[in-house]
């Protein structure tokens, strides 16, 4: 695919997912979340330029790098949400002003990595982004999906205060 359909699936994605998290969200623990990040990987990793070539290493380490960053941010984001069960056995999740925090650290550790890697002359393809993307979704999902899976039935959808 080329950077600019890649930054439309970006933008897209980003924005689906945005806005599920400023509202109560009923999520199907049952569903496939790795689906998703699956399709992201998979037309990510198609990419022969997905490295610099003329840096391999550099690129092989800035990777490396920002896919543990987004790692771990998808592991805040997924702590970050409120959960809770409701009496029929519905799972629902909601953003904090955690998870908007979390969201602000997770786009300046990106900006950075992108100056980083500007700095070191190393070119980043946006399939890059997307991989990040794909791992970011991952975690979260997987991370929303072990605390849901513990939760007792509550009266009432829970709110965010």
């Amino acid at each position: 695919m080329s950077g600019l359909v890649n930054i439309l699936v970006i933008i897209a994605v980003l924005a689906l997912v945005v806005r599920r998290q400023l509202r109560p969200q009923r999520i199907d623990t049952e569903r496939r979340f790795w689906v998703v990040p699956a399709v992201l990987a998979v037309i990510a990793l198609r990419d022969p330029d997905l490295l610099d070539p003329a840096h391999r290493a550099g690129a092989i380490a800035l990777l490396a790098g920002s896919l543990l960053v987004v790692a771990a941010m998808g592991t805040v984001w997924g702590w970050t949400v409120r959960i809770g069960r409701d009496p029929d056995g519905g799972v629902w999740v909601r953003g904090t002003r955690a998870t908007a925090a979390a969201w602000g650290g997770m786009i300046a550790a990106r900006l950075g990595l992108f100056g980083l890697a500007a700095a070191l002359h190393i070119h980043q393809s946006t399939n890059a982004l997307l991989l990040s993307l794909a791992v970011l979704l991952l975690v979260r999902g997987a991370v929303v999906n072990w605390r849901a899976r513990d939760l007792e039935p509550v009266q009432g959808i829970p709110t965010v205060g």
